[in-house]
């Protein structure tokens, strides 16, 4: 088929790869304008703009996705059908409408509509996600599903472990989707839950929490949002790596005296074996320690 593909992140960039190896290689690749980014504040492509150059596909990068401008670049590549995956922006009428558009999802709907679901199945403990394609229609992810694959979540897994496997998944299944024409089902609104955007409020490890639920949030945010504890300084320690003991200082509190930092909790107590200092590198919870005591 012949394709027009509409991403932006790092998992999305992943997805073209796949997708630009196969019969179905995009003629048009749209993604966000270049942005501010990192400490020095310089203008970066996104991953996907990066991408697209390296595979010489014809790359627009719009301001409004929606506008007569845009519209008029995508009517000129002559799709079947467009793709999208992380986009990150609404895509609005004409535009919905005027081709077959899907939507890869790292879910599986109707489980974790919205803009975090591989975070949000980390968080809440659950034993399983995957991958969806979907129709792209008005609603937040509430399109007819075309086809799904399941992905465990391991004890262990980050943001970051857990995401490759997904891209990887979410690649093949469009793909496969595309080769196959699959017809799509409605999804039951029945079993819909959301997976709203990471706040910051969703970053601090608040002890009044059982440890179980702060060491899923430490690898649902690692590595490319980050958990973080409040220091008694008013400053905040960052921890991309910690553990679930049996007990340790009273709810809420920070404890610095042993060899690794204890974050009192609720129920348990979180090690913190990993950390970051503000504006220090990541180091162990062992050197973070050995520094504040010399």
């Amino acid at each position: 088929m012949r394709t027009v593909y509409l991403g932006t992140s790092d998992f999305a960039a992943a997805v073209l790869r796949r997708l630009a190896d196969s019969s179905h290689r995009p003629v048009l690749v749209l993604t966000r304008p270049d942005r501010p980014r990192g400490r020095g504040r310089k203008l970066a492509s996104p991953p996907v703009a990066v991408v697209a150059r390296e595979l010489g596909i014809t790359l627009e990068q719009p301001p409004q996705v929606n506008d007569d401008a845009a519209l008029a670049t995508i009517a000129a590549a002559r799709p079947d059908v467009a793709c999208v995956c992380a986009y990150g922006a609404l895509i609005k009428e004409p535009l919905l409408s005027a081709y077959p558009i899907l939507n890869v999802h790292p879910s599986l709907l109707p489980r974790w509509r919205g803009a975090a679901p591989i975070e949000r199945a980390i968080m809440s403990g659950d034993d399983r996600t995957g991958v969806s394609i979907m129709e792209l229609t008005a609603g937040l992810d509430s399109g007819p599903v075309c086809a799904q694959a399941a992905e465990p979540i391991a004890p262990d897994d980050t943001y970051g472990t857990l995401a490759v496997r997904l891209e990887a998944l979410g690649a093949d299944l469009l793909v496969r989707t595309l080769d196959e024409s699959s017809p799509c089902t409605a999804q039951d609104d029945a079993l819909v839950t959301y997976a709203a955007k990471i706040v910051p409020a969703d970053r601090e490890l608040d002890g009044s929490r059982p440890a179980a639920e702060l060491e899923r949030t430490v690898r649902a945010l690692e590595p490319h949002i980050g958990a973080q504890v409040a220091l008694g300084d008013g400053e905040r320690l960052g921890v991309h790596a910690a553990r679930v003991i049996g007990s340790g200082p009273p709810a809420g509190e920070l404890s610095l005296a042993g060899p690794l930092p204890v974050l009192g909790c609720a129920e348990g107590a979180l090690e913190l074996v990993t950390v970051q200092p503000p504006g220090r590198r990541a180091m162990s919870g062992e050197d973070y320690l050995r520094g504040r005591r010399s």
